[in-house]
């Protein structure tokens, strides 16, 4: 242990024992623990029989609190940074912070452990050599499947992490404008009693979904297999473009593609991808 660091533990995501003995000597040890949420870390830290003082440091405070902690860290303090669960900042605050401890000098030591994301991707079947990891989708679905559209043609495993409330609506949106043909995993509750993965096609997760009340609950990572890179990949003509904005005029974007898949002979994912990029430009 060294005076005046910081120390960023990464803590269970579900099964308690993933605890490492580090992070766990460092967080016996620290003069303070900045938290996320004190309510839920609490837990955690007793049934460990750590009794460190705590500290919230949340997306509402954290500007303040990281000016706190830093002349806490200058004057020699150690202080340990955790989330709720996992590896903190991944998705999680804590940038303000350690960008203000760099800024200042102070050393910033990583505590290794659990992460959902690499979690998931480890056991999940799908390429791993590269993968883009987006966190969070937008909330609304027009932003959402803006977002979506804009990785339509990213060839790497997309990695998206996502809420009971909005599961449905995001494999849905996933396979309006990613394709519903696309190789796709959902892991949910990982490391924890209920953990399950489902192995399907963007198209065919939706049944799986609705199929049991089960596959709604918990907290989920999604994955999703990249564009396929080949040149012969058919492209939006200018006569197809032509056809599409006249029906955009009149229909939504998912029936205005469909229709126009319908006249032209090209793909509705094309078709739809094209129509929100559109609709993103005011047309």
């Amino acid at each position: 242990m060294q005076p005046g660091t910081l120390y960023i533990v990464a803590t269970p995501i579900g099964n308690l024992g993933d605890l490492s003995p580090r992070a766990l000597e460092v967080l016996s040890r620290v003069d303070v623990i900045a938290a996320e949420d004190t309510r839920h870390s609490r837990p955690l830290l007793t049934h460990f029989g750590i009794d460190r003082p705590l500290l919230a440091v949340h997306e509402h405070n954290e500007a303040q609190a990281a000016t706190q902690l830093i002349q806490r860290l200058r004057k020699g303090e150690s202080i340990a940074l955790i989330s709720d669960a996992g590896t903190p900042l991944i998705s999680d605050p804590g940038y303000v912070l350690v960008q203000a401890a760099r800024d200042a000098g102070i050393n910033v030591v990583p505590v290794p452990g659990p992460s959902a994301l690499i979690c998931a991707l480890s056991a999940a079947g799908l390429p791993t050599d590269r993968f883009r990891f987006e966190g969070f989708l937008p909330r609304k679905g027009p932003a959402r499947r803006a977002r979506l559209t804009a990785l339509a043609r990213d060839p790497v495993t997309l990695v998206f992490y996502e809420s009971s409330h909005r599961i449905e609506a995001s494999i849905t949106d996933m396979a309006e404008t990613l394709g519903g043909e696309r190789r796709a995993v959902i892991a949910r509750e990982l490391t924890k009693t209920f953990e399950q993965f489902a192995c399907r096609t963007l198209a065919q997760l939706p049944d799986w979904l609705a199929a049991d009340a089960r596959h709604l609950k918990g907290e989920f990572v999604v994955m999703v297999g990249g564009a396929a890179m080949d040149a012969e990949t058919p492209t939006v003509d200018a006569e197809t473009g032509r056809v599409l904005s006249l029906l955009l005029r009149e229909l939504p974007a998912g029936r205005a593609a469909s229709l126009a898949a319908q006249i032209t002979g090209c793909p509705r994912r094309l078709l739809y991808a094209r129509a929100q990029a559109l609709a993103g430009d005011g047309h």
